[in-house]
């Protein structure tokens, strides 16, 4: 069961998030996976929830992070010659 409550602090309204029945080695990792990252577990799952709904990388972006200039490869971008829209009432 997960139930929301809106919490005010600092003049701003904040979310909180309870989750219930969670697995105890979902916590167990939790527990492991913030203590790598030196974070509190609250923190982690702050960070993996902002991760899980952010927009994801353009796939540009994401081939430049993967192969671009850092990584030794210079991409060429291929020219493309302009076309007409198509006509749909044709």
């Amino acid at each position: 069961m997960i139930s929301f409550a809106i919490t005010f602090g600092y003049g701003i309204n904040m979310a909180s998030i309870s989750v219930r029945k969670l697995d105890d080695q979902v916590i167990r990792q939790l527990r492991i996976r913030a203590a790598a990252n030196g974070v509190s577990m609250e923190q982690e799952v702050r960070q993996i929830l902002t991760t899980a709904v952010s927009a994801p990388d353009r796939l540009g972006d994401l081939a430049l992070s993967l192969f671009g200039p850092t990584h030794g490869v210079d991409l060429q971008i291929p020219e493309r010659n302009p076309h007409n829209p198509i006509n749909f009432d044709e």
